[in-house]
């Protein structure tokens, strides 16, 4: 299980809480963050879980931790006739509608507020189900898992994409440069808000990824799981299915 750092280590508040504080203080300068700190590869990695999703051919899918909806509009390529987009920050949401209204995509993409690891929705009522950049900010990992287990129906396909740390020389040394004195000086550039980013390479460095991850989806109850490093080990996807 990994360890419980929240983004203000002097707050009185939740990591759930504090989760929705940092990201309702960074929410406008979101999307640009993400293209400089991944150089842009988040961008091929999203297609890739498109892509694993689309085989399916799903009908509905549920975005969850879907921040300011890149990964619900990438999927309308799918096909698919509803996706939901639910995210527990509304300053996130309100950045995500915008770029929604914008690709007259409202006849497509809902975005609903609510919480990951307490979901409004019925059993079984999605054909697939994304998560991206949003497991390791689960307050409760394995609750949140088995939500997401709860409302996937039968036979649907789970698709995980998630930072994870290399394991391989010279590549684990200088992820570790990076995240640990060039990833604060980006974060300076976008918000005076210093725990946000000390809090996202603190995170990734101590959630479970690879096999740990595969083995807490297999312990939750998804079958078939299988995990995907992507450029150097930076990323993983994972699928699983019901």
């Amino acid at each position: 299980m990994s360890e419980n750092v929240t983004p203000y280590k002097d707050s009185d508040l939740g990591k759930k809480e504090q989760v929705t504080k940092m990201f309702d203080t960074i929410s406008g300068k979101y999307d640009g963050l993400n293209r400089v700190i991944s150089f842009g590869i988040d961008v091929k990695w999203r297609k890739k879980v498109v892509n694993i999703v689309g085989k399916n051919k799903p009908e509905t899918i549920l975005d969850i931790a879907t921040g300011t909806g890149d990964l619900a509009i990438n999927l309308t390529r799918t096909g698919a006739k509803k996706i939901t987009g639910l995210d527990i920050s509304p300053g996130m949401l309100e950045v995500g509608k915008r770029k929604v209204a914008e690709k007259k995509l409202e006849g497509t993409i809902e975005m609903v507020l609510g919480d990951s690891e307490n979901l409004p929705f019925d059993n079984n009522t999605f054909d697939a189900i994304t998560v991206a950049f949003g497991v390791r900010n689960f307050e409760n990992l394995e609750k949140g898992l088995a939500e997401i287990l709860r409302v996937l129906k039968p036979g649907g396909c789970f698709v995980i994409l998630e930072t994870s740390v290399p394991t391989k020389t010279p590549y684990k040394q200088g992820y570790n440069l990076y995240t640990k004195y060039i990833l604060p000086l980006i974060g300076k550039l976008f918000s005076r808000d210093r725990s946000a980013y000390t809090y996202l390479s603190e995170s990734a460095s101590v959630f479970p990824h690879g096999e740990k991850l595969n083995n807490i989806l297999t312990k939750i109850g998804f079958i078939n799981v299988k995990h995907h490093p992507q450029t150097l080990g930076v990323a993983t996807i994972y699928v699983a299915s019901k």
